[in-house]
């Protein structure tokens, strides 16, 4: 199972649905799969939910948001899929079909059309928060 930066960020802020998450992990029992694009993309998203009005993203919450994205990585046994050309030439379609200027409800964003071409090109289960994935041929 290749594991959404969504779902990630929706597990660790217990965000609605997180349960529902969580539950799909322990069917699912692994192997399950990360990208380095979806690590970064949760640890930003993380970092952002923490930030207040009156404050920025910075560097320390950035490090905080990274040590939790990789203890939950960790403890998933998560491995890490390369962003091969392969991937890119992959999620460069699923832009095309499903990427938010394509016109498609999808409406995949950059990060979102590389967890697509990785869960496509291992031909693995994709674990998502939202929406925009059910729109897809992974659905």
């Amino acid at each position: 199972m290749f594991i959404d930066a969504s779902a990630i960020v929706a597990i660790l802020l217990d965000a609605p649905g997180a349960d529902g998450l969580e539950a799909q992990l322990e069917r699912a029992g692994g192997p399950y799969f990360v990208s380095p694009l979806v690590i970064h993309h949760a640890c930003t998203a993380v970092a952002r939910a923490k930030t207040t009005a009156q404050s920025a993203t910075d560097a320390r919450r950035i490090a905080q948001a990274h040590e939790a994205v990789d203890a939950l990585v960790k403890a998933l046994q998560a491995r890490e899929i390369t962003i091969s050309s392969d991937i890119g030439r992959i999620a460069l379609d699923a832009a095309a079909t499903y990427g938010r200027d394509s016109g498609h409800r999808a409406g995949l964003s950059h990060a979102q059309c590389y967890s697509y071409a990785c869960a496509k090109a291992y031909r693995l289960k994709l674990l998502y928060s939202g929406e925009a994935f059910a729109h897809t041929d992974l659905a």
